[in-house]
Parts: C-alpha cells; sequence; structure tokens
C-alpha cells in the first residue's frame, strides 16, 4: 500500500437533498433525513463497485459509476491517485426522482477519496469539497446541503462555488410525495426559456428573500415565500401529475414546491387532514439533516447496509 494512501476502509454517510424550493432556483436547498451509506478502500488494481437499494440493478459496477468518477477526481485535485478501488454502496436515495441522488453520489466521492488520502483533509479542506463537488455536477443547490447540512443557500464565483448553512425552525416539517415515474435534470432544464419576463424574475427575487426568512424565522410565510415563476411553470407540462399535485397541496394552504428538477413534490408545513394525494405516491415525512455528510473508517456495519430508507416515515 503506497504511504500516501490510509490503510483500510473509510465510510461516509450523506443525506437526501431538496433543491430550488420553488423560488431558489439553483440556489436554495435543503438536506433531509433520508441516507445513503458508502464505504471504500484502496485496492492493488481494478475497480468494483456493489451495489444494494435504489439503482442496484441499473448502476455500473467500474470506472463509470458516479461515485467513482467523483473519487478520481477528487485524486487528482489531491495529487494521488489509486491503481484499484473497491466502493460499497447502500442507496436509500430514490434515483431520478428529484432528491439529489447524484449529488449524494458526489459528495461521497470526494469525501470518500479525501479520507482515503493521508492529510487530505489538509490537501481539500470543506470549501474545496463545495467546489470540487459543484464542478462536477454542474451547480451548487444540490451539493451544498448534502455536505454542510440544513438549509443552505448557495452561490458560485469565479474562484468556484460557495454556501453557507442556515438553522431551520422547528415548525418546518418537510413531506415528500415521490412517484413511481423518474425524470431528469437536462430534460427539465431544456423546458426552461432562455428569457423570462422582467416582472416574474423581480417577484422571485423577492419570494426567494422572504424565503430565507419564513424557514429560519417566521414558517407562517411559507406560503407566499414559495411561490416561484422562473421554472416550475414552464416544467409542468412535462410532469402534469406533479403540477397538479403542487397546485392541489397549495389550495389547501400548504407550501409545496417541486423538489429540485422533479418530479417528487417537496411539502414543508403538514396537509390537513383528509387530504388525498392519491394512490400514485409514496409519501414520507422526513426530519431535515442537521449536520450534513458524515465520515468515519471503518466498514458499513449492519444497520448501515440495510437497504430500507432509514428516517423516512410513510
Amino acid at each position: 500500500m503506497p504511504t500516501n494512501f490510509t490503510a483500510g476502509p473509510v465510510r461516509v454517510r450523506v443525506p437526501a437533498t431538496s433543491a430550488n424550493l420553488g423560488p431558489g432556483y439553483d440556489a436554495l436547498g435543503l438536506a433531509l433525513g433520508l441516507y445513503d451509506d458508502l464505504a471504500a478502500e484502496v485496492a492493488p488494481a481494478g475497480v468494483r463497485v456493489a451495489v444494494t437499494g435504489q439503482g442496484a440493478d441499473e448502476l455500473p459496477d467500474d470506472d463509470s459509476h458516479l461515485v467513482v468518477r467523483a473519487m478520481r477526481a477528487a485524486f487528482d485535485v489531491l495529487g494521488a491517485q489509486p491503481a484499484g478501488l473497491s466502493v460499497e454502496c447502500v442507496n436509500r436515495v430514490p434515483q431520478a426522482r428529484g432528491l439529489g441522488s447524484s449529488s449524494a453520489a458526489i459528495v461521497a466521492g470526494v469525501l470518500l477519496a479525501r479520507a482515503l488520502v493521508v492529510d487530505g483533509d489538509q490537501r481539500m479542506d470543506t470549501a474545496g469539497v463545495l467546489r470540487l463537488t459543484a464542478e462536477i455536477e454542474g451547480h451548487p443547490d444540490n451539493v451544498a446541503p448534502c455536505l454542510l447540512g440544513g438549509f443552505t443557500v448557495a452561490w458560485s464565483e469565479p474562484s468556484g462555488a460557495r454556501a453557507v448553512s442556515l438553522p431551520v425552525t422547528a415548525d418546518v416539517r418537510p413531506m415528500v410525495f415521490v412517484p413511481a415515474e423518474r425524470g431528469l435534470t437536462a430534460a427539465a432544464r431544456a423546458a426552461l426559456p432562455a428569457t423570462v419576463p422582467h416582472a416574474d424574475a423581480a417577484l422571485t427575487a423577492g419570494r426567494a428573500a422572504l424565503l430565507v426568512h419564513a424557514l429560519t424565522t417566521d414558517p407562517t410565510l411559507l406560503l407566499p415565500a414559495t411561490v416561484d415563476r422562473l421554472h416550475q411553470d414552464y416544467r409542468a407540462p412535462g410532469m402534469p401529475a406533479t403540477s397538479a399535485l403542487v397546485n392541489a397541496l397549495r389550495e389547501v394552504g400548504v407550501a409545496a414546491v417541486v423538489s429540485g428538477a422533479g418530479p417528487t413534490v417537496l411539502a414543508l408545513t403538514d396537509p390537513p387532514p383528509g387530504f388525498a394525494a392519491g394512490t400514485d405516491w409514496q409519501i414520507w415525512q422526513l426530519p431535515i439533516d442537521g449536520s450534513g455528510a458524515r465520515v468515519a473508517r471503518g466498514r458499513l456495519g449492519h444497520a448501515e447496509r440495510d437497504p430500507v430508507a432509514a428516517g423516512r416515515k410513510s
């Protein structure tokens, strides 16, 4: 084993995330208490990826796996590229549903690589992890809450992505409505126009600012604070069931939005008694994760290998 790599495996737990939150397009995100657990160690040669849980029958088991690609990118930055890798993934975050599965994989990969390199945390600090993960993902709104936890505001500068994490008031109770069908971020972005009316941009900017106050201080303002004119209406024709559920929830006073690029719906407050979403949705009440990604030494334990979605309540 080369001296610049640590001996033995390391593991990481990364939370699901919901981005945009309505008006905070590509900027606001929330970490949710639903987790992927991963472990990795340096091998003499080759790449082995074992996946259980979400995506087990479809995700690649070689260098093309997103976790491995993120690890390789981080190793390049750290200046220590191993010959081989063994990776284990226990996935609970649904794939391609708007709950940050790709960001979870990217953050996990970069953190695993950093932990496998001797003095890796000195070569790449948390700000460096955020910059690299946002560069790989293409935008920082999901990787920021996955890495930092809580409610995050992220932005990009010439030097790369930056973010702050803010505490959320206890009255915010996220609930996700997860459909069976999938969505693709690229397709959702393709539905957006090149320009929007100035009045829509101004309204959305004001509501995004209000949303920061509502989430951190006054949740009674969540319904008006989650009004969006930048992306949700343009994407609605591509996911009519999602749009209909968002509208139905908002009509009964629930601050509901499309989670990320969809098709999952995020409600930030409880629906009224008797509200019926229909049979096509898995409904999970999820806590807000305040810690973000967590790294430790050793292999995954029995509880961490359980593919059941830890933290969720249906």
